[in-house]
């Protein structure tokens, strides 16, 4: 069963005037149908399986594209140029990840850096609604220096629980204390065979409503 049938409202009938066995069984039968249709909902919903029925919002992005970073004292906007998944949460000018119902949602990040400079250098990545900074979201990574000639490497990843409201949009902020330092793009690489590494990767998924 890859769905389940919402069952309608019972049809019922009108009452006699005078009691009727035939209305009383057709009654019956009724509502019985109606409650068999709740009672098959809840049981595949409660089994062990039942997630499979849930249809959560949800929204998956990444990018293909290098991001750089032009001064050190500038927050950048993390953008995204591919959307992957999107069901009630969607990405509006490349950065906005919008969510169409209000809830507690997860946001998921991984981001690939790399440094081309002789030193190790740090980034800071952090969350905004609205514009507005999230307290308490920023975290800072460190990224290698280059050596034998090889860009230094590191992923940036988390998770937050951000509360939004409907129409609210949440964005990803990062910054550096060197230009040497990017958010980079590595295509498909050979011997052996291996996938693009995008620059990065955002999922953001409904948790739970908002408690009143």
């Amino acid at each position: 069963m890859s769905s389940l049938k919402n069952p309608a409202a019972p049809n019922i009938p009108l009452a006699p005037e005078v009691w009727d066995a035939r209305y009383q069984d057709q009654f019956a039968n009724v509502l019985r149908l109606y409650f068999n249709g709740l009672q098959n909902i809840t049981q595949n919903l409660l089994g062990p399986n039942g997630g499979r029925f849930m249809n959560n919002p949800h929204g998956g992005w990444s990018s293909d594209s290098d991001q750089t970073a032009a001064s050190t004292t500038t927050a950048y906007a993390i953008t995204f140029d591919v959307t992957d998944v999107a069901d009630s949460v969607y990405l509006v000018s490349s950065s906005r990840m919008t969510v169409t119902y209000s809830g507690i949602y997860n946001l998921q990040f991984s981001i690939q850096f790399a440094n081309t400079d002789t030193q190790l250098h740090d980034v800071d990545v952090w969350a905004a609604i609205n514009g507005t900074n999230v307290s308490n979201s920023n975290s800072r990574f460190s990224v290698p220096n280059s050596h034998g000639g090889v860009d230094g490497h590191t992923i940036a990843a988390l998770n937050l629980f951000l509360p939004m409201q409907a129409n609210d949009y949440a964005e990803l902020y990062w910054c550096t204390n060197n230009t040497g330092v990017r958010i980079e793009h590595i295509p498909v690489a050979a011997s052996p065979t291996r996938p693009a590494t995008p620059s990065v990767i955002a999922t953001m998924s409904f948790v739970s409503s908002i408690s009143e």
